[in-house]
């Protein structure tokens, strides 16, 4: 069993695929096939099943990939470790981001972190909030920045802030109040919203279906858009109204693209948490950066 097979295994369970791994890892497929192939021969079990181009976890890989996870963590902990202890060798930030926060301020946190410590190289990925919990738990990234407190025992969560959702309409849309008692108004309108994470009661895709209800719309219409930059374009073309985060429509208000609409007693927000492994090593520049996040978004955490 090596590094490279572990790695190759972690990647694939994370991706649900050979060809996203191979591409992840910049790996021929058939190399990673090999290294898979090797592996399951080393323990004398198949740990995926595979049906065309997806692949699942058998029982014996799912018994597997949390040691995988933690063999890959100790190896970039034990890396880092060794830069940190370097004089010479190059310090590096790697940052795992939930996409829509990278709308935000955080932007400005990473741009004086850069400023501050031109010696430090950034790795920055975006990725979903359950996808950012993994990238930190096998140690691809030091630090990530997610919604929602993570339950893994083995992260450490830690709350930043709450950033406020409102309702965002398109310009031309009939209803003109800035402010409403409950969502009734919009009934029979069709909502733009992230995707449900499965088996996550909490998180931003959720958040919309727990308000929709409060409000007697649960049989209100959903379309699930993975990507806040396309829910605001298609708000803007009045093809959906949807619930956001105030700083990634912050340029549309302003020029009156889009209108915000706050609701009485509708408390949505969205927390904010940093995560990182309980018994990670603690890199110089991911505590660095926390320091500069902290500084850069009072809107957030006040």
């Amino acid at each position: 069993m090596t590094v490279e097979e572990i790695e190759a295994f972690v990647c694939i369970a994370r991706l649900g695929g050979f060809t996203e791994a191979s591409r992840r890892l910049n790996r021929s497929q058939p190399a990673i096939s090999r290294r898979i192939h090797e592996l399951e021969r080393s323990l004398g079990s198949a740990l995926f099943e595979r049906a065309g181009r997806q692949v699942s976890l058998t029982e014996a890989g799912l018994a597997l990939l949390p040691y995988a996870e933690a063999v890959l963590a100790a190896v970039r902990d034990g890396e880092r470790a060794v830069r940190d202890a370097s004089a010479q060798a190059v310090r590096t930030l790697s940052l795992a981001i939930v996409g829509t926060l990278a709308d935000s301020h955080i932007v400005d946190a990473l741009r004086t972190f850069e400023a501050r410590f031109p010696q430090a190289e950034v790795e920055l990925r975006t990725a979903t909030s359950r996808e950012v919990s993994a990238l930190v738990r096998s140690g691809e990234a030091s630090l990530g920045l997610r919604y929602f407190p993570d339950a893994d025992p083995k992260l450490e969560s830690i709350l930043l802030g709450t950033e406020k959702l409102l309702v965002v309409l398109p310009a031309s849309h009939p209803v003109t109040a800035a402010r409403l008692p409950d969502l009734r108004a919009f009934q029979g309108e069709r909502w733009l919203s992230f995707p449900p994470e499965r088996g996550d009661s909490d998180s931003y895709g959720r958040l919309l279906e727990r308000h929709l209800a409060a409000s007697g719309l649960a049989d209100a219409a959903i379309t699930h858009i993975d990507s806040l930059t396309a829910q605001r374009r298609l708000v803007e073309a009045g093809l959906g109204i949807a619930l956001m985060p105030i700083s990634g429509v912050r340029e549309e208000l302003r020029i009156g693209s889009l209108r915000a609409v706050e609701v009485d007693g509708m408390d949505a927000g969205l927390p904010v948490v940093a995560v990182r492994r309980r018994r990670g090593h603690r890199s110089g520049p991911a505590e660095s950066f926390m320091g500069v996040l902290r500084d850069h978004t009072p809107w957030l955490l006040g």
